[in-house]
């Protein structure tokens, strides 16, 4: 499986770093496997930090192995269960359990809204789930741990024009 990862620099040897904002699924090393949405994040890394280019570094994914290997949650769409657990690291409040990779629809900004009301309360889990359904949302794949990391291999770069470096 090809992933991508985008950001303002190349990242060559991904690791797990703190992270300074919640994020969907925790703390990992996010990728996807939509170069689109790859190319969209490093634009948005840089506009954020101001500094290096927008970079999409490519990786060879083994996830036959890694997913028998590792602890795996896998979301096929927003369900429940999704809108909780995403809810819950955004808020900094989840203590369920952790898993190695996690597998899902990606919460980004065209959903920010819709987000917004739930947590207000303006919106049942019913009518939010209902309006998430409508939107196109692309899936990340989430390494969160040392041994998920071992089964990703960086196979090069990309810039945001999507050539191959």
């Amino acid at each position: 499986m090809l992933l991508y990862h985008g950001s303002n620099i190349i990242v060559d040897k991904p690791q797990l770093i703190p992270q300074n904002r919640a994020l969907d699924f925790g703390r990992g090393f996010y990728t996807t496997e939509n170069i689109d949405q790859a190319i969209s994040f490093a634009e948005k890394v840089l506009r954020r930090r101001k500094e290096g280019e927008a970079i999409v570094s490519v990786y060879d994914f083994d996830e036959n192995a890694a997913f028998s290997a590792c602890s795996l949650l896998h979301f096929d769409m927003p369900n429940e269960q999704w809108l909780d657990f995403v809810s819950d690291h955004r808020n900094r409040t989840y203590h369920g359990e952790k898993y190695e990779i996690i597998y899902g629809p990606v919460a980004n900004d065209d959903i920010f809204r819709v987000f917004q009301l739930y947590a207000s309360g303006d919106l049942s889990k019913a009518e939010t789930i209902s309006r998430l359904k409508i939107k196109k949302l692309y899936n990340q794949l989430v390494l969160s741990s040392d041994k998920a990391l071992s089964y990703l291999q960086f196979t090069g770069t990309m810039d945001v024009s999507g050539k191959l470096k």
